[in-house]
């Protein structure tokens, strides 16, 4: 029996759907990479748990993926298991002014709660495209916020697939940073704190936000948000622009002429025209600058 044959008895035990040989251009923002082996609809903590205990008992490589929104697959694809956080798995509670999110939570769903219900707090995050689980992985932010500002908790899987919990305050959140990304954990479930305000407000400050993205983001053509993280002293954005580079191109993918923080996809980029146009970036600036700019989105490997 392949350990394909298992994962999807495995997953028939726990009621989940399971695919095969899945293109993950179709789970990515960017749209682009090859297939994985398998792909699982992941439900509940507990899947999670169970699938990532018998992955790492018989040494099956396997990532977790939310929206995608933040990932560059090859072109080649991933050799392994998808696990996906999506709406199968994507419950939010509201318990007072706190939010307890499964991790697959998006964070459009969850702003749009927070406005239901009266709460501020999460209007930098409206239109940001990912989960909640990975926004805290990177501690997403926008226009002055971060998710480290409302993070209470999370509950994860260790390495092994075992059940924990951790405080904000134990995360080392910083700039697009947590400890997850060096710990391995699998954030499951994620409690934020929020505060009562008045709706008309939230909406208000929500709308300008949205408008804002649209007005000065390439939002009309898939790429990963921006595509650099930001220097210590400058901004990734300003440099690339002032290096001529606006409207560069590699293939399907070129900086945008919008906003020159962004690599987009004009159409029928592949994953080594964006890395091949990323280097050539961080080259130029490089060169020119002093600044080494690091790539923001993970390639996944």
């Amino acid at each position: 029996m392949t350990y394909i044959n298992q994962l999807e008895t495995l997953c028939q035990q726990c009621g989940c759907k399971m695919e095969t040989e899945v293109s993950l251009a179709e789970h990515t923002t960017f749209r682009v990479g090859g297939p994985c082996r398998a792909l699982v609809h992941v439900n509940s903590a507990r899947t999670a748990q169970t699938l990532v205990q018998f992955l790492r008992r018989e040494e099956i490589p396997f990532v977790v993926l939310g929206r995608g929104s933040n990932v560059i697959v090859p072109d080649e694809g991933f050799d392994g298991v998808v696990l996906l956080f999506g709406h199968a798995f994507a419950r939010i509670t509201r318990q007072k002014n706190q939010f307890v999110c499964q991790g697959g939570a998006s964070l459009l769903a969850i702003c749009t709660a927070a406005l239901d219900a009266g709460l501020t707090g999460l209007e930098f995050a409206y239109g940001i495209p990912g989960t909640v689980g990975g926004g805290l992985y990177m501690n997403a932010g926008a226009y002055g916020g971060e998710l480290s500002h409302v993070a209470v908790s999370a509950e994860y899987l260790d390495r092994n697939g075992n059940p924990m919990q951790m405080d904000a305050a134990d995360m080392q959140l910083s700039y697009r940073h947590s400890c997850f990304m060096e710990n391995g954990g699998i954030i499951t479930s994620v409690t934020l704190q929020l505060q009562p305000g008045d709706p008309e407000q939230i909406r208000s400050v929500m709308e300008a936000t949205m408008e804002k993205r649209r007005e000065k983001q390439p939002l009309e053509y898939p790429s990963a948000g921006s595509a650099f993280k930001r220097p210590q002293g400058d901004y990734a954005s300003r440099l690339i622009e002032v290096c001529g580079l606006k409207g560069l191109s590699v293939g399907g993918a070129e900086v945008s002429r919008k906003h020159s923080g962004f690599i987009i996809n004009k159409g029928g980029a592949t994953c080594a025209d964006i890395l091949a146009l990323a280097d050539k970036v961080q080259q130029v600036v490089r060169e020119q600058t002093g600044f080494q700019l690091e790539l923001e989105p993970i390639v996944l490997k």
